[in-house]
């Protein structure tokens, strides 16, 4: 039986429109989102004017945070148990390329110091050379319990922001082969996705570079700019690493107890 010409008619305009609305949030998600005063330029976000993150610290509250059973995703690869941290403070941005490897810095290296770029995430730093930074700056690496703390809060959230939204304007990832971008090479600008920051505002805590934390044996958290899936940008993933590593997705930040300045 022939259908009516205004229902075949209707059929290609639904059609249609959900072809459109497909390809509208894949372009959407192949596009980065940068932050106010932030352009993407490729697969990067970077500042309009000269951006240098405040030397800001966020100070975590005692807390004490069941993680693991709330998240089914979680199930077969974290072991459900409470974690107990704080009050501690943390940095509110990860440590950046002038920060650690200008001429005069404490992780000096001409390789990998870009004066045109220096608001980008340091990366390619050891366990010990990123202890070495935190103790010349008056801190140390964060233990793993306080990063936990520090992105999931006390209920837990699943990524630093909230349990849902995991998009390209919260967080550099996808970035190398999507599905944010593609033809990264290393992290992007710090605090350049302002919309993933924690409610406490502690920025970039999911992708860019994977933090270093001191925990046994030597691992790291956080996902990373080449990070494809947006299930390893979750609060509760972590990845184990060789304490001599140095890799383009891994960097860090610095914790302090309260009251150090």
């Amino acid at each position: 039986m022939d259908r009516p010409a205004s229902k075949i008619v209707i059929g290609a305009v639904v059609i249609g429109v959900g072809i459109i609305a497909i390809s509208g949030m894949r372009a959407a998600m192949r596009e980065p989102v940068c932050g106010l005063g932030f352009t993407a330029k490729g697969p990067r976000c970077m500042p309009e004017g000269r951006w240098e993150p405040p030397d800001a610290r966020v100070t975590i509250p005692a807390t004490t945070v069941t993680i693991g059973p709330s998240d089914w995703e979680a199930q077969g690869r974290l072991a459900a148990r409470v974690v107990r941290a704080g009050p501690f403070a943390i940095d509110a941005y990860e440590v950046t390329v002038g920060r650690a490897f200008c001429p005069t810095c404490p992780l000096a290296d001409p390789k990998l110091f870009r004066p045109d770029d220096p608001a980008r995430a340091a990366s390619g730093v050891t366990l010990e050379q990123a202890r070495a930074y935190c103790k010349q700056h008056g801190g140390r690496l964060p233990t793993e319990d306080e990063w936990i703390v520090a992105a999931a809060g006390d209920k837990p959230r699943r990524y630093p922001w909230g349990d849902t939204g995991a998009v390209c304007r919260r967080a550099a990832w996808g970035l190398a082969k999507g599905p944010c971008a593609s033809g990264a090479d290393g992290p992007d600008t710090v605090g350049a996705h302002p919309d993933g920051a924690t409610p406490l505002g502690v920025h970039d805590l999911a992708g860019n570079v994977a933090e270093w934390v001191e925990a046994t044996p030597p691992a790291v958290r956080g996902g990373a700019w080449d990070t494809e899936l947006a299930t390893e940008l979750r609060t509760w993933t972590r990845r184990e690493v060789p304490s001599d590593a140095r890799e383009s997705t891994i960097g860090f930040r610095c914790a302090y107890d309260v009251g150090v300045r």
